[in-house]
């Protein structure tokens, strides 16, 4: 006889992180946090379905723990401090070994993001990982994408292109690259970074921030949009990493670099006297005017799932 539902949620999902804000967790009505004095609460979601954010056969562990990872990364681009999240999970049907993978990415990615699970939900049906995360950050200092201005330096975390290229190679590994480089960026799709300690660092710093996670061009022109301006991006200064570099087909790595998404690196906007913090690049400024512009040529597109 199979697990039941509420069976599957106590021996799967019912110890996975802690946190002194939480009062009630898995297993009642609802979660119950009490946030420290003076801040307010963020939250946000973020769906993955299978054949669209990851592929059929990607193994379950890696599944959670990218889910987990692309919802994170919004409470790191409004510099918040990560509460906790809930997880909804849709299966086809419940498989032992599976679940124990799943749960595994999940705690792993719990532990690496300090975000217990508080709560969720499960249901039959086609496969798909829905992550709610709840954030904190004083009631007068957190991020968001309509505070740039003229006159500010446009910077990014980390290197872009890499889970694009990632992405790629899992699907089609006939490339010439050196398996280190290949290991690298596959790594940087299926096990992403959330920038909470960037956010949270960068909440003292920025004037607008927001994850690029539908890739460079897409996401600048929401923030362009957002606070109003025009974003000019120095094509040459966007960092690519070592393993990138290396890819045989250069008028492919641009594309990824300027278009490809999932990296989930910070993009922000920075006033002149502020220090650039460690591994951040400046990419480019603000201006008057709106919309994205790099080197000389206007540009608004990235992803879009209902326009792909």
């Amino acid at each position: 006889m199979g697990l039941s539902e509420f069976d599957l949620i106590q021996q799967y999902f019912s110890q996975i992180g802690d946190s002194p804000s939480v009062r009630v967790a898995v297993g009642d009505d609802a979660a119950v946090l009490q946030l420290p004095e003076g801040h307010v609460q963020l939250i946000s979601v973020d769906a993955a379905v299978s054949g669209v954010h990851f592929l059929p056969n990607t193994s379950a562990d890696i599944i959670a723990y990218r889910a987990i990872m692309a919802a994170a990364s919004d409470l790191a681009a409004m510099g918040a401090k990560p509460e906790g999240m809930l997880l909804a999970l849709t299966l086809p049907n419940a498989e032992g070994e599976w679940l124990a993978s799943f749960a595994e990415g999940a705690r792993r990615a719990s532990l690496v993001t300090t975000m217990p699970l508080i709560g969720g939900d499960t249901t039959r049906g086609s496969l798909c990982v829905t992550v709610t995360v709840v954030g904190s950050a004083p009631v007068d200092r957190y991020l968001t994408r309509s505070g740039a201005r003229p006159g500010d330096r446009l910077c990014v975390s980390g290197t872009l292109g890499d889970a694009a290229a990632g992405l790629s190679l899992l699907e089609n590994t006939d490339v010439s690259l050196s398996a280190k480089h290949a290991a690298f960026l596959q790594q940087r799709f299926t096990q992403p970074t959330a920038r909470l300690a960037l956010g949270q660092t960068l909440n003292a710093l920025a004037t607008s921030a927001i994850d690029v996670s539908d890739g460079l061009l897409a996401d600048a022109g929401h923030l362009a949009r957002a606070s109003d301006v025009r974003l000019v991006i120095h094509r040459d200064a966007i960092p690519v990493s070592t393993a990138l570099q290396a890819h045989p087909d250069q008028t492919q790595v641009q594309e990824w670099v300027l278009r490809g998404g999932d990296d989930y690196e910070l993009l922000f906007t920075l006033p002149p006297e502020a220090p650039l913090p460690n591994d951040c690049t400046e990419i480019g400024l603000v201006s008057e005017g709106e919309g994205v512009r790099c080197d000389g040529a206007e540009h608004m597109t990235g992803y879009d799932h209902f326009g792909h």
